[in-house]
């Protein structure tokens, strides 16, 4: 059914668990795989006040930090599965897009960040633009996440609190 897909990765642990799902899919169905990543440049507004040797060791960073995640992909990947590897470093919503139209994807999987309506809305889901761009399927993954508890339920699952200074019997009064 899938001959060649695309799996874009961040580092998250969204992008991750795409990477995961990618591979299976990749494995049973005997395709390639392709990682993609695009160096994430620091926003305009943090060029205004640093030099421009701060601003070159941060585009340095961010370079490094792509390779380190196409690095510990690639190593996830079996050898049973053929993969290559693309970085970029346009803005990723462009190259994600601009990839997927050259290379004759069958399945393009991704995280989906998590933010929330409000935080997508404000600062953009590239998940959300290149499912409504692209031209083949996308496939968007959620890491599980562990369950968050209010702290006045997770007290109340300690149970009951002894009186200030009782001892248990195992600890030592002070």
């Amino acid at each position: 059914m899938f001959l060649n897909i695309l799996v874009a990765l961040d580092g998250s642990p969204d992008s991750d668990e795409a990477l995961g799902q990618a591979i299976d899919l990749a494995y049973s169905e005997h395709a390639r795989l392709t990682l993609f990543s695009a160096v994430v440049a620091p926003p305009a507004v943090a060029y205004l006040a640093v030099s421009g040797s701060v601003v070159t060791e941060l585009l340095r960073d961010a370079a490094a930090n792509t390779d380190a995640v196409l690095r510990r992909a690639l190593e996830r990947v079996p050898d049973a599965v053929s993969v290559s590897i693309v970085r970029s470093t346009e803005p990723v919503r462009d190259a994600l897009l601009d990839q997927i139209s050259r290379g004759n994807y069958d399945l393009v999987v991704m995280g989906s960040r998590g933010r929330g309506a409000v935080r997508a809305a404000l600062l953009g889901s590239t998940s959300h633009h290149v499912l409504h761009h692209s031209a083949v399927p996308v496939l968007i993954v959620r890491a599980e996440r562990a369950p968050q508890i209010e702290p006045a339920v997770a007290a109340s699952r300690q149970g009951p609190r002894p009186p200030a200074g009782a001892t248990s019997g195992r600890e030592l009064p002070r």
